[in-house]
């Protein structure tokens, strides 16, 4: 039996060795993105992404592709986001409290085009993507799902491959309406051995599968004033609002292996099987409103997250099983409200200033989950940013434009009681603190 036991574990071992292999998993991963953990472009970072439902950049296929018919030129891209992270769980009995201070870095690419020119109708059709690929390009898919003793937070870590398209187009006087979809990976591998006590495997077999996961995200922007009093000034010219709705979406992998051990387990074999999900993101209805002025803007938006659908998920789940322990014991979610309100100025043709503020009530509602320990709090977020438009460009038709946003992360303090593997308890309070930095370059074309 002990024989057994310690092969188990080697076979585990291998198998989660060999997707390793095979998907350049890394650790430190969490159940966000950075859409809504940070923010993807740096007005969305800038403004805490609460005049994000408007922002006419390519980051509109996630937040709201209406938006995307903003603005009626091309658009290219490129960009850069670093998180600094650091978040801590304060135990009595311990000296250090920092627990985690891994570094979230993406590198950006987005454009957005005009269908319309290629059908003989000419009614504009814009489609837009957007891509973000963590360690600036070296890391796309970063993964680490496991229980622990320690703590682990919710939503932060090193953040799979962000990945978004889309298209809009307008329909009726100042009416847009968007659909796109977020891509995930859904990778799953199988691994046949024979092996002996000492671990030393043969006639071994592995097949590895990795397939997209695509989740609708739908928009509509309205332009009051367009559509109202399309012919005379009235009262709601300048106002604008827009409704969304995501899908629940999240990343899942999937390991399978049968082992035949030599003179110990003989054929079928011994079977092995974890299916685990990360990057978890709820289903999100929003509602916003903006107003323009001539040179300014002001305007905020609501979310609902419903978080509570991730306790099924985790059902599910063979690493964060919650069949095993007691329904008190049992992770449990709420679904929230995220209210944010921001406001831009612009000084002339080439500097505009944008800021913005949230408050962002944790989805978790239990403070005693076992082994798995998850810590979450409520965060205050609070953002600023500059834009530099460069309008003497002499080789290209449109001016370049500069963006540059900065976001500061207030994790409140609360109080967890963490159980490990025997079922000791230990209470520690959660906080932390995070700085988000992010800069683009856009060309129009």
């Amino acid at each position: 039996m002990v024989t057994t036991s310690r092969f188990s574990v080697r076979a585990m071992s291998l198998a989660v060795a060999t997707l390793s292999a095979g998907f350049s998993l890394s650790s430190q991963a969490s159940m966000g993105n950075i859409g809504t953990t940070y923010g993807v472009m740096p007005v969305d970072v800038a403004t805490a992404q609460s005049l994000s439902m408007f922002n006419d950049q390519v980051s509109a296929t996630y937040y709201n592709p209406a938006a995307l018919t903003k603005d009626t030129r091309g658009e290219l891209t490129t960009g850069i986001l670093h998180a600094e992270q650091e978040l801590r769980s304060k135990n009595p009995n311990a000296n250090g409290d920092i627990l985690s201070n891994d570094p979230s870095q993406h590198v950006l690419l987005g454009m957005k085009t005009n269908l319309g020119s290629i059908t003989r109708f000419k009614h504009p059709l814009y489609l837009g993507f957007i891509a973000g690929v963590e360690k600036y390009g070296k890391e796309m898919l970063a993964f680490d799902s496991r229980t622990t003793d320690n703590g682990q937070f919710l939503e932060y870590g090193r953040e799979p491959l962000f990945l978004n398209l889309g298209g809009a187009t307008p329909i009726w006087r100042g009416i847009s309406v968007g659909a796109s979809f977020r891509i995930t990976l859904e990778a799953a591998a199988k691994l046949d051995a024979v092996s002996t006590l000492g671990g030393e495997t043969s006639r071994e077999r592995l097949s590895v599968n990795a397939q997209p996961s695509f989740k609708s995200i739908l928009g509509t922007n309205i332009d009051l004033g367009s559509t109202f009093c399309p012919d005379d000034s009235c009262f709601l010219d300048g106002w604008e609002a827009a409704l969304i709705y995501r899908t629940k979406s999240e990343a899942s992998t999937s390991v399978d292996s049968n082992i035949v051990v030599t003179q110990t387990i003989p054929e079928p074999g011994l079977a092995l099987a974890v299916t685990t999900i990360d990057s978890f993101q709820p289903e999100t209805y929003g509602v916003g409103a903006q107003y323009q002025g001539d040179s300014w803007r002001v305007g905020g938006s609501v979310e609902q997250q419903n978080w509570s659908a991730l306790e099924d998920k985790f059902a599910g789940d063979t690493i964060k099983d919650q069949g095993s322990v007691s329904s008190a014991d049992r992770i449990q979610f709420d679904d929230i409200l995220i209210p944010r309100l921001g406001a831009e100025y612009q000084f002339n043709d080439s500097f505009a200033i944008r800021g913005g503020v949230a408050y962002e009530q944790s989805p978790l509602k239990s403070t005693r989950n076992p082994e798995i320990n998850y810590l979450d709090t409520d965060k205050i977020v609070v953002g600023l940013g500059v834009s530099a438009t460069y309008n003497r460009t002499r080789l290209l038709a449109y001016p370049i434009r500069f963006d540059f946003g900065y976001q500061y992360q207030q994790l409140q303090k609360r109080d967890f009681t963490l159980v490990d593997y025997d079922g000791n308890e230990t209470p520690v309070t959660a906080d932390g603190e995070v700085q988000v930095f992010s800069g683009s370059i856009t060309l129009k074309f």
